[in-house]
C-alpha cells in the first residue's frame, strides 16, 4: 500500500515538473515575442497589420479626344454596375435590411428598368450559397438616369458599383479615324478601357494614364476603420489629344455621305477634306463605317480605307502628269493633236479615249484636257519621256507613304516597267494610289507649289495641360514651280466651266472651283477589267477657290447603283458640291460671284391650277407652302400684285381639308401668314424663329382651332441644343 502511494507521489512530482518546464517555456517564449515582436522569423506586427489592410485601385481617367476647336469627340463617362446583395449576415438592423428581402418583388421592378426577364432576375436572386450577384451585359453600363431610376424604387440590397466606359457623342463620326475603345478584363481580375482601332489605338499607352492606390485599415466587409492612416497614391490621368479635324466640316462630310450611301448603296465612299496651306485634315470619312459605341457594321469594314486601300486613280491622275507637262514646258494648250487612238507599239493594244477611241478629231490640248482624252496625255508623256514622267511621280510622293502618323498605312505601287504601264500610268491605269497621297499631291497644285504633309494630330497635353507634342507644318516636297501651279489651277476651272469640260456639274455658287473628275476601272480577279456601267470608281480631285485656295477634296464612290442614263459624276457631285460650300460659307470665305436675288410680282393664283402654280413658285424660286388637300386655289398670301424676293415662302391654300405645315424655323411674319390664311387663332411665345407648335404638323385642322407656336432666338437655340446634348450624353446607349 506504502508502495503504491509512493508511486503515485513520484507520478505526481513527475507531472508537475513537466508542465512546469512548458509553463516555464511557455513564459520565456511570450517574453520573447513580446520582447522582440517577431515570432518564426516574421514581425508579428506587419501580420497583424496585414489581416485588416486593405487596398483599392483608383482608376486614372483616360484622355479625351478633342476637334480643332475644343469640342469633344471621345471621352471617359460614368457608368453603373447593378448588383444585389443576398447574404443576410450584412444585415445589422431588420428594419433596415441591406439585403434583397423579398426576391420576386425585386425581379419583378428591375425587369421594369434593365433588358433581362423578370423570370431570369428572380433566378439569379434566389442562388443558393451566393453572396452577391450580378446582372451580366444587362446590368452593366447602365447612364446615370437609370441608376437613378432604380434608386427611386428603393430596393432593400440593390446597390451600384460606379465605373466607366468609353462615350462618342457623335456617334458615326470619323470613326475609322478615331476608332474605338473597350473595356477589358486584366491581370488581377480587374478592367481596363484598350484602344482597339484608330487612335485610340495607336495613342493608347499615352490615353490610358497610370493607375492610383489608396491603401487603409478596413473590417471584413471592406470598410474604413475608425482613425486609421491611408496612403493614397493619386492616378495620373491620360493625355488629352487635339486633332485637326474641324466637327463642323465633319458633319457636312458625314451627312453627304449618308445620303449618298443611301439613294445609290455602293460598295465603297471615301472622302478627304484638307487645308491646303498646312496639311491638316479637316474631315475624312469613308462607308461603310461603323458606331464606335456599339460597333454595330464594324464587321462590314473595320479598316481605314483612306490610308489602307490603294486603288487606281483613273484621269485625277491627269492634274499631276498635266503639271508635270507644264513645268517641262511641253504643253502648249493651242497646239493640237489627233485624237481617238494612240499606238504605243505593235505588242501592245492602242490606247483610246473614252467614247470608244472616236475621238474628236484634231483639237487642242487644252481641250484634250478638258474631255478627259487619254490620246491627249500619252502624247503629252511622250513630248517629256517617261523618265521624266517617273521622277515627277516621285516628286509627287507616288509609291511612298505619306507618313500620316496612322497605323497600317500602304504606299500604293508604281508599275513602270513595260512600255504600256508607263503609257498608262499618265491617265491613272496600272498604277495605284491612296486618297491621302491624292490629297497630300494635290496641296501642291493649290499651295502655289509647296506640298504640304499631312497631318491628323493638332497637339497633345498631359494632365497637367502642358503641351508634350505639337505638330508643325511640314513641307513634304516642292514638284512644280509657283507659276505651274497657278497655270494648273486656271485649266482645270476650265474642266469646270467649258463646253467640253467633264465636270460641269461641280461648279459651286459663289466659289470658282477647280479639278478634275476620274471614271477609273476596277481590276477583275479573273484577269482584265469588269464591265458594265456601274464596275467603276468615280472621282473627283477639286480644290477652291480657285485664288488664294482654301481647301482642297478628294471623294470617290465605287460601283453605285446609277439610274437609267445617269451618269456616275452625280453621287460624286451631292458629296463634293455639298461639303465644299457648306465649308466655304463655315469658313466666312467671302463668295467670289454673288447671283442676284429673283424678284416676282405675284399674280392671282385662284384663276390657276395647282400644277401651274406650282411652276412658276419654283421658276421664281418663291417657296410655296400647301394648306389643303384640293386641287382647287382658294387663297393665297401675300396676295396678288405684291413683289416678293427669290427665298421668301408664299401660303397658297385649297379647298378640300386643311393641314397644318411643320412651322420650324419659321418667322413670326410666315406663321402669321398661315394663321389666317387658314383661319386660325394664334398665340405667339416668344421671340426670335418657331421651333414649336401645339399642332402636330401635317395633321387636320379646322377654322377657329388655336395654334400655339413657341419662338427662340439664336442664342436660345444654342443653349437648348447644349442642354439636349448633355441629356443624351446621360442617357448614351449601353454597349
Amino acid at each position: 500500500m506504502s508502495g503504491n502511494q509512493t508511486n503515485r507521489n513520484i507520478g505526481a512530482a513527475g507531472l508537475f515538473i513537466i508542465f512546469s518546464l512548458l509553463f516555464f517555456v511557455l513564459v520565456i517564449r511570450f517574453i520573447t515575442i513580446q520582447y522582440t515582436g517577431e515570432a518564426e522569423g516574421r514581425v508579428l506586427a506587419a501580420k497583424a497589420a496585414q489581416m485588416y489592410l486593405r487596398q483599392d485601385v483608383i482608376k486614372a481617367k483616360r484622355g479625351t479626344i478633342y476637334d480643332q476647336k475644343g469640342e469633344v469627340i471621345a471621352e471617359d463617362s460614368a457608368s453603373y454596375t447593378l448588383v444585389a446583395v443576398l447574404d443576410e449576415k450584412l444585415t445589422i438592423d431588420e428594419s433596415h435590411p441591406n439585403h434583397v428581402v423579398d426576391p420576386e418583388e425585386t425581379a419583378s421592378q428591375l425587369a421594369k428598368q434593365i433588358d433581362m426577364s423578370e423570370q431570369d432576375i428572380l433566378s439569379l436572386l434566389t442562388k443558393e450559397g451566393r453572396k452577391q450577384v450580378e446582372f451580366g451585359q444587362a446590368g452593366r453600363d447602365l447612364s446615370h438616369n437609370v441608376k437613378k431610376k432604380i434608386e427611386q424604387l428603393k430596393l432593400p440590397g440593390i446597390t451600384f458599383i460606379k465605373d466607366s466606359k468609353r462615350f462618342y457623342p457623335n456617334g458615326i463620326f470619323a470613326s475609322h479615324l478615331i476608332g474605338y475603345a473597350q473595356k477589358e478584363e486584366t491581370k488581377g481580375n480587374t478592367s481596363e478601357i484598350i484602344g482597339k482601332t484608330g487612335l485610340e489605338k495607336s495613342y493608347n499607352k499615352l490615353l490610358k494614364g497610370a493607375d492610383g492606390s489608396i491603401k487603409y485599415d478596413g473590417d471584413k466587409w471592406n470598410y474604413i476603420l475608425p482613425n486609421s492612416e491611408k496612403q493614397i497614391k493619386k492616378p495620373k490621368n491620360g493625355h488629352d489629344i487635339y486633332l485637326t479635324i474641324d466637327k463642323k466640316i465633319q458633319t457636312f462630310l458625314e451627312d453627304a455621305m449618308n445620303k449618298v450611301d443611301e439613294e445609290y448603296k455602293p460598295k465603297r465612299i471615301m472622302a478627304v477634306v484638307a487645308d491646303p496651306k498646312t496639311g491638316r485634315i479637316l474631315a475624312m470619312g469613308q462607308r461603310p463605317t461603323y458606331h464606335p459605341t456599339t460597333r454595330v457594321g464594324i464587321d462590314q469594314s473595320w479598316h481605314n480605307e483612306i490610308i489602307e486601300t490603294s486603288f487606281e486613280p483613273g484621269s485625277t491622275m491627269k492634274v499631276f502628269s498635266l503639271a508635270a507637262a507644264i513645268e517641262e514646258k511641253v504643253f502648249n494648250p493651242k497646239e493640237k493633236f489627233p485624237s481617238g487612238t494612240y499606238v504605243i507599239n505593235n505588242k501592245s493594244k492602242p490606247i483610246k479615249d473614252h467614247n470608244q477611241g472616236v475621238g474628236w478629231g484634231p483639237i487642242t490640248y487644252l481641250e484634250g484636257v478638258q474631255r478627259s482624252s487619254n490620246v491627249g496625255f500619252a502624247y503629252l508623256l511622250e513630248k517629256m519621256g517617261t523618265d521624266t514622267w517617273r521622277k515627277y511621280m516621285d516628286e509627287f510622293k507616288f509609291g511612298t507613304e505619306t507618313g500620316i502618323a496612322l497605323p497600317n498605312e500602304v504606299p500604293g505601287k508604281i508599275l513602270y516597267d513595260w512600255p504600256i504601264e508607263k503609257v498608262t500610268s499618265v491617265f491613272g491605269q496600272g498604277t495605284t494610289v491612296t486618297a491621302m497621297q491624292m490629297v497630300q499631291a494635290m496641296t501642291a497644285i493649290a499651295g502655289d507649289g509647296q506640298m504640304m504633309k499631312p497631318y491628323v494630330v493638332d497637339k497633345i497635353l498631359n494632365s497637367d495641360e502642358d503641351t508634350v507634342l505639337e505638330t508643325k507644318p511640314e513641307i513634304a516636297g516642292r514638284p512644280i514651280s509657283k507659276e505651274t501651279a497657278k497655270e494648273v489651277r486656271e485649266i482645270l476651272e476650265t474642266v469646270l466651266t467649258s463646253e467640253h469640260g467633264t465636270g460641269e456639274i461641280y461648279q459651286l455658287d459663289g466659289y470658282k472651283s477647280a479639278g478634275k473628275t476620274g471614271t477609273a476601272q476596277i481590276p477583275n480577279p479573273s484577269g482584265g477589267y469588269l464591265e458594265g456601267r456601274n464596275n467603276f470608281i468615280f472621282s473627283f480631285l477639286g480644290l477652291a477657290p480657285v485664288e488664294n485656295t482654301k481647301l482642297v477634296m478628294f471623294v470617290s464612290v465605287e460601283q453605285p447603283n446609277l439610274a437609267e442614263n445617269e451618269s456616275g459624276s452625280v453621287p460624286v457631285s451631292k458629296i463634293y458640291n455639298t461639303v465644299m460650300k457648306n465649308s466655304l460659307q463655315y469658313l466666312n470665305i467671302e463668295p467670289e460671284d454673288i447671283p442676284e436675288a429673283k424678284i416676282t410680282t405675284l399674280p392671282d393664283f385662284s384663276k390657276l391650277k395647282i400644277n401651274e402654280t406650282m411652276k412658276i413658285l419654283k421658276k421664281s424660286g418663291l417657296k410655296p407652302v400647301i394648306i389643303g388637300k384640293g386641287n382647287k386655289i382658294t387663297g393665297q398670301s401675300p396676295l396678288d400684285g405684291v413683289t416678293m424676293i427669290e427665298g421668301e415662302k408664299i401660303i397658297i391654300r385649297t379647298d378640300g381639308e386643311l393641314t397644318i405645315p411643320d412651322m420650324s424655323g419659321w418667322s413670326k411674319r410666315d406663321v402669321l401668314k398661315a394663321a389666317q390664311l387658314a383661319g386660325l387663332k394664334v398665340n405667339i411665345v416668344g421671340n426670335g424663329f418657331a421651333f414649336k407648335q401645339n399642332l402636330k404638323p401635317n395633321s387636320p385642322i379646322a377654322e377657329g382651332d388655336h395654334l400655339v407656336v413657341n419662338f427662340e432666338t439664336p442664342q436660345q437655340k444654342l443653349e437648348r441644343e447644349k442642354m439636349n446634348n448633355t441629356a443624351e450624353k446621360e442617357d448614351s446607349p449601353r454597349d
